[in-house]
């Protein structure tokens, strides 16, 4: 009789999970389709992932570890200013108007001269507001390996010619904070070979290189995830010329057939020998944005939005704007960070 009961109550329990998990699929459901606005084309981001598979396991050769706590020699005391940083910003025609104006109207503005536009067509709107900030490369719009990779060539390419000591690549559905992004990179030297950024993965990416003669080797390798936003040194980029400038990011590409982000991670650990050292104030909309505490929302260096797996994806803030208003809440981060904005002191109850 004992067993029986306890077989009963097992079974009660996997049915109230059940219950519970058809439950917030539901309420996802509902929060997308009140915010039809959010729903952002991420398959092509989740997809990718089908065609490079993380290191296995069992491969008898030893997993390269993360070091998450920088060697002291990386750390420096130097008086950075946000002038000292190239901040891009890929995106591309179909997003000026969804996205872009989000990101002018808020961290944009706080700034545009540290910020260069990269996007594929031309758009007066745009040109207007960022005026020879805005960048309009002979890239395709496809969300593409290629398309991707032609983008973040021109990228790197304009930050060589600046004389900026810092590289910052962002996607047009991220939140940077100026402020956080100034203290982070003040404690690094830009003389040091520096890759700052957030992995998706908890273990190295593995992929198959292309060689002469049809031939193929496996690498593995640690990459920071571009849609949580990544920082690079300008003595590590000067290194990674030869596979990165121009038309060679390209090439690059190919021989691992992965995305920008992956290539990048892939130039620095493979064939510059450097490392990416991982920080967690990044963050993408791949991520559950919910679990970070309110408290901390003003440390974060980059927060983003979206829908993922069919339920709406932002930060946890209160005002001054309603989720209606507001719905990737980057309006009322903005005003918790820079109260003195005009169209944040005309909230109501602000």
């Amino acid at each position: 009789m004992g067993h029986r009961l306890i077989r009963g109550l097992s079974g009660a329990a996997v049915f109230l999970v059940s219950v519970a998990l058809l439950s917030v699929r539901q309420r996802g459901a509902q929060e997308t389709a009140r915010y039809p606005g959010l729903r952002q084309e991420i398959s092509g981001k989740s997809e990718r992932w089908s065609k490079a598979s993380p290191e296995a396991g069992g491969s008898g050769r030893r997993q390269k570890d993360l070091q998450v706590h920088p060697p002291e020699g990386y750390r420096t005391e130097g008086s950075l200013t946000l002038g000292d940083i190239f901040i891009a910003v890929k995106t591309t025609k179909r997003f000026h108007q969804s996205r872009m104006e989000l990101l002018l109207d808020t961290w944009i503005s706080r700034a545009r001269e540290q910020t260069y536009v990269f996007t594929d067509e031309e758009d007066d709107a745009l040109k207007r507001r960022m005026g020879d900030h805005a960048v309009f490369t002979n890239c395709s719009a496809e969300h593409s390996h290629p398309a991707l990779s032609c983008k973040m060539a021109a990228e790197f390419d304009a930050f060589l010619a600046s004389s900026k000591s810092w590289f910052c690549h962002l996607d047009d559905d991220n939140y940077l904070n100026p402020r956080a992004l100034l203290k982070l990179l003040s404690s690094y030297s830009a003389t040091w070979d520096v890759y700052l950024g957030k992995p998706s993965l908890n273990r190295p990416i593995r992929a198959s290189e292309t060689l002469p003669n049809n031939q193929t080797k496996s690498v593995r390798f640690w990459f920071a995830t571009g849609g949580a936003g990544f920082c690079i040194s300008r003595k590590l980029a000067s290194k990674m010329v030869p596979w990165a400038s121009g038309r060679n990011f390209l090439s690059t590409s190919e021989l691992i057939r992965l995305p920008d982000d992956c290539t990048v991670g892939y130039i620095i650990e493979c064939k510059v020998g450097g490392q990416l050292l991982p920080n967690a104030l990044f963050h993408s909309h791949l991520e559950n944005l919910q679990l970070i505490p309110p408290s901390r929302l003003m440390q974060q260096v980059t927060l983003s939005y979206g829908v993922f797996e069919n339920k709406l994806n932002v930060i946890e803030l209160s005002g001054p704007f309603s989720p209606q208003e507001d719905p990737s809440r980057f309006r009322s981060l903005h005003c918790h960070l820079y109260p003195d904005t005009s169209w944040c002191l005309q909230a109501v109850g602000w």
